[in-house]
């Protein structure tokens, strides 16, 4: 089983409790075979096709097949089909449900993502997403963020260091939260958040090569492109909605964080057809 195998028994375990799937086993004879189309009932974009491969070999002990008809980051309109799978009856019905939650969320996400990735087309600007993942799915999330065209962020706490405001007043100052932690791990990735552009410039001069910019104005973002030049790359928070986003883009920032990637996605509509 690939690394989201624990994911998928953990969800598997939520749908079968004590006594499995008492409806299909009431219903079903054993040795009844099935196929079954995945569709998209939407236009959106995939995501999650091999978790929910997963689920139908869990289920199935492996005696289900399947047969993707498009990959994980395609484009899809209502009614194409995502994959065919085969096999037992029983096994293709119990699994129906958990194969379908992954998809339509993980497709959800990338969907959303590909959205603002055609936001900001053009510029020299990237999408990036954040730690504001659903508990236990973050590295199905952060995948589904990839298939929808953007750079993922820290995976944890212990990837990259991301000095925000707490973090500044505990330290006395931005400067000061900024050298505490540059001096404790010297070779760690190292982001810190400013709120104005008095701390933007104080953060650059002091050596920052990633500055994340919250809730600032456009002009305050173009004053601190243009003050930080090649000197650092700097990141827009806060307050990005899909309709500002391209203004955003274009103060000249390299990445517009946006948590909404993974906290706020609609599920993709995907159904699936005996």
């Amino acid at each position: 089983m690939p690394e989201f195998g624990e994911i998928v028994r953990v969800a598997l375990a939520e749908d079968l409790g004590d006594n499995g799937d008492i409806t299909t086993l009431a219903t079903v004879a054993a040795d009844d075979f099935g196929v079954a189309e995945i569709v998209s009932r939407a236009a959106g974009v995939v995501a999650g096709l091999p978790v929910a491969a997963g689920v139908f070999e869990a289920v199935g002990d492996w005696r289900v097949t399947f047969e993707a008809e498009v990959g994980d980051g395609a484009r899809v309109a209502p009614g194409d089909v995502l994959e065919t799978v085969r096999g037992p009856m029983r096994d293709l019905l119990t699994a129906e449900r958990t194969a379908l939650n992954f998809l339509g969320q993980l497709s959800g996400v990338a969907t959303l993502t590909r959205q603002w990735v055609d936001a900001v087309a053009g510029t020299d600007a990237n999408i990036r997403d954040s730690r504001k993942t659903v508990p236990g799915l973050r590295l199905l999330q952060k995948y589904a963020v990839r298939c929808g065209g953007v750079v993922n962020h820290r995976m944890s706490l212990s990837d990259a260091a991301l000095v925000k405001d707490n973090h500044v007043i505990a330290a006395g100052g931005v400067v000061e939260a900024f050298r505490l932690v540059r001096d404790t791990f010297p070779s760690v990735p190292l982001e810190i958040e400013v709120d104005t552009l008095e701390q933007a410039r104080a953060v650059v001069d002091a050596g920052a090569d990633l500055v994340l910019l919250d809730n600032m104005s456009l002009a305050d973002m173009r004053a601190a492109v243009e003050y930080t030049g090649t000197r650092a790359k700097l990141e827009a928070s806060g307050g990005l909605r899909l309709d500002n986003a391209r203004a955003v883009a274009e103060t000249g920032v390299h990445y517009l964080a946006v948590g909404a990637l993974t906290h706020s996605a609609p599920v993709l509509d995907i159904g699936l057809d005996i």
